[in-house]
């Protein structure tokens, strides 16, 4: 049995900001398009290194297999929503490191593949932010192709850290929207950038767009 399916909450507890290790809750006042001196409540992440414009990277990993590309995916508990989430391999970047450097790492360490970062611009996309309404968090997402016939990659061994439980998995590119929405009926939770990522598929499919 997978460790993400016996994954459970034991206990939620309010925690002050001055326990907190990875965020940390802020006020902000500031003047509003109609003039008016208003507050807004938001969570920082403490984690990004000095010098770094982002927080970490997610990673579009496309395993080129002989009957088409297909996503490399992850199932993975999250407390906060107490669900076993579909996402794609990310990871927070390390100080002095790029987006591209991190991902290939990151895509190593969670799933063993060893990738290269597409060439021009669709490897590394514009800075994109989680949820601007709520937390600073951001990053890069980085598109990586794993070549399937380069011996490092026919039993890819992840080097996850001790408290990292993943399962990884892979769908037909073509076929993601429609494997999300079968993931969503079995109960698992869909992360913003995989649901996106489909979406965004199957408009191109509706409007033909090549």
């Amino acid at each position: 049995m997978s460790h993400t399916a016996i994954a459970s909450i034991l206990l939620t507890l309010l925690q002050s900001t001055a326990d907190a290790k990875w965020v940390q809750l802020v006020k902000t006042t500031y003047n509003s398009a109609d003039n008016q001196t208003r507050d807004w409540e938001s969570a920082v992440r403490r984690t990004r290194p000095k010098g770094s414009l982002i927080d970490g990277v997610g990673i579009v990993t496309i395993l080129e297999k002989p009957n088409g590309p297909e996503l490399l995916l992850q199932k993975q508990y999250r407390p906060p929503i107490d669900k076993v989430v579909i996402e794609v391999p990310a990871g927070l970047v390390d100080e002095g490191e790029t987006a591209e450097t991190c991902a290939v790492r990151e895509l190593k360490e969670e799933t063993g593949y060893v990738g290269k970062v597409m060439e021009g611009s669709l490897g590394v996309t514009p800075i994109m932010f989680n949820d601007p309404g709520f937390c600073n968090t951001n990053l890069n997402m980085v598109h990586v192709t794993v070549d399937m016939k380069d011996s490092r990659n026919q039993n890819p061994q992840p080097e996850t850290e001790e408290n990292e439980f993943i399962e990884c998995f892979s769908v037909p590119l073509a076929q993601l929207y429609e494997e999300c929405r079968r993931l969503e009926e079995q109960g698992f939770a869909i992360d913003a950038r995989v649901g996106t990522l489909a979406e965004g598929i199957e408009i191109a499919k509706k409007w033909k767009i090549s």
